[in-house]
């Protein structure tokens, strides 16, 4: 009931800043989860041992976002890639220590700045539409994801990296995943047929879905549950767009080159 009531909560919050809003609002709700995320992700490293310039990560992860958004990409994220890398370098230990510490501050620039900024950018480019189409894919496949492995899931998807994740609930969810694409992709995409939207669907639920082991192995990593408590039922910000940091750059690709 608390996962239920916290979404009730949240979902007209996001979708309805992305919706009626100007995509200004898009910026400043990226920026909200894009510092959230961040804070969480410093925790992890912090957990794993690494040693981070944790502020100036924030910030050049906030940087990366912005040159994505707005379309300034290899500029904006070869300066701010060499800033940090050498600041983390001159902050990191030395020995073996050195390359954890360097690529646990590198990291989040692609992790979380590139697909951030890329969301940022589609609103400002597309618009709200497309948008909603990436958030309500990943959304009705998390869900069928989550019911359909409750109901009918018996083998484990990756049970050393995520014990909870069925197999079942995986194929619930690129079912979910397709059936919507194909019914909605078509209505806010101009142009694509029925069966390419379904197929893109699948592409973006399996991309979902590494995400998903992805943060998954990270807190396994950090022994962690959940990446923070901050949100009742779903964990922290990382728990819920961890499908979303995959599955916005291929969106992206397709959109730009289909």
């Amino acid at each position: 009931m608390t996962r239920v009531l916290s979404a009730l909560a949240l979902l007209p919050i996001v979708l309805g800043t992305i919706w009626f809003f100007p995509p200004f609002a898009t910026l400043v709700l990226a920026a909200l989860a894009l510092v959230g995320a961040g804070i969480e992700y410093l925790g992890l490293t912090r957990a794993f041992g690494a040693v981070v310039p944790g502020p100036l990560v924030v910030v050049a992860v906030a940087v990366a976002a912005a040159a994505v958004a707005y379309d300034v990409t290899l500029v904006g994220l070869a300066a701010t890639t060499l800033v940090l890398s050498i600041v983390s370098l001159a902050t990191a230990r030395r020995g073996r220590e050195l390359l954890l510490d360097v690529a646990a501050s590198l990291l989040p620039l692609i992790y979380l700045g590139v697909p951030i900024g890329i969301l940022v950018q589609l609103r400002i480019t597309e618009g709200s539409g497309v948008v909603l189409l990436l958030l309500a894919t990943i959304m009705v496949s998390d869900t069928a994801q989550y019911y359909g492995g409750r109901w009918l899931g018996r083998f484990q998807l990756a049970p050393a990296i995520s014990p909870g994740k069925t197999l079942e609930g995986a194929w619930f969810g690129l079912a979910a995943g397709a059936l919507f694409m194909g019914w909605v992709g078509p209505m806010v995409v101009s142009g694509v047929e029925t069966m390419t939207s379904a197929s893109v669907g699948v592409m973006l639920v399996a991309l979902g879905i590494a995400g998903d082991l992805f943060e998954s192995q990270l807190k396994r990593g950090a022994g962690l549950k959940d990446s923070s408590g901050l949100i009742p039922g779903h964990g922290g910000v990382l728990d819920r767009i961890d499908s979303l940091l995959f599955a916005a750059p291929g969106f992206y690709l397709w959109l730009m080159f289909a």
